[in-house]
């Protein structure tokens, strides 16, 4: 059976309560590159088929930039975190927000001073 295959990006911020606690945890077509909203100063990731076998892991990745989005990469087994101010390039990517909603990033806008920015997501869901 063809298709798209799902992936579930789990997302913890390690450095709270004894073991951490969850932020995020998006189920999405699979994809290399994932922006994310509000992120923590260290974040842990896992990326997961969805049939639940671990394709992907990285833990108590840094802040880069301070910044309002992260772009996730995998490369490989492993995760890259870069904190980023959306260009037009980014335009298109998956974008999961705080708490596990996954939308596309459609329009980006920032003062040249970075303290004022707007932007659209789009949302679509379906039941599968």
């Amino acid at each position: 059976m063809g298709g798209v295959s799902i992936e579930i990006w789990d997302l913890w911020y390690p450095k709270a309560a004894a073991t951490g606690i969850p932020f995020a945890r998006g189920r999405l077509d699979a994809t290399e590159a994932l922006l994310v909203h509000a992120v923590p100063e260290h974040l842990t990731v896992e990326i997961r088929t969805d049939n639940g076998e671990r394709i992907a892991f990285a833990q108590d990745l840094p802040r880069t930039l301070q910044s309002p989005v992260c772009l996730l990469r995998r490369e490989g087994v492993s995760i890259r975190r870069e904190d980023i101010w959306p260009t037009d390039a980014e335009l298109g990517l998956p974008i999961l927000l705080p708490g596990g909603e996954v939308g596309i990033l459609r329009s980006w806008w920032h003062a040249d001073d970075r303290k004022e920015w707007r932007w659209q997501i789009e949302l679509s869901n379906s039941i599968r």
